[in-house]
């Protein structure tokens, strides 16, 4: 078993111990991601450009683990592989941002 389906299957049985699945719909596992990223955030606020590299890796794995969990059950719900809507992102970026015109600038795509 990869590393992926082990994860996916460590947190189908974690939710399912405690009987969770009936408040994981579509809408809440978004929510969950939205407020889990804002705690990721939360890390970071305040901090001055010098310190946010040294920001606490202990919370932030935490943070991150929890924003990606919920993403992670968000994705097995609909059937998507994470990988394969990764990859496919990646070249529609590609296509929007093409190397000659977004190579070290963080312009958006149609401001290039």
């Amino acid at each position: 078993m990869d590393k992926y389906k082990k994860v996916i299957n460590e947190l189908i049985q974690f939710r399912n111990e405690r009987d969770w699945e009936q408040f994981h719909d579509s809408k809440n596992l978004a929510l969950a991601i939205s407020l889990e990223a804002s705690e990721l955030n939360e890390l970071f606020l305040w901090k001055k450009d010098s310190e946010v590299e040294n920001v606490n890796h202990e919370k932030l794995k935490e943070e991150l683990a929890d924003v990606l969990s919920f993403a992670f059950l968000l994705a097995e719900k609909h059937d998507l592989d994470i990988f394969d809507i990764i990859s496919e992102k990646i070249k529609k970026n590609a296509l929007k941002y093409p190397v000659d015109k977004a190579k070290g600038t963080s312009t958006k795509y149609n401001e290039l």
